[in-house]
């Protein structure tokens, strides 16, 4: 996927690609706060 964006810079101006964008930073921020919230609960 990264690979994708990086092949096609011009891609990142799309919509499309402002949604893979939003998607992939959405996730990151999901999995780092599961993780925190995990290890808080510890």
């Amino acid at each position: 996927m990264l690979l994708l964006l990086q092949t096609d810079p011009t891609g990142m101006s799309t919509p499309l690609g402002k949604i893979v964008v939003a998607a992939m930073l959405l996730a990151v921020i999901v999995v780092l706060v599961r993780f925190l919230w995990q290890n808080r609960g510890k």
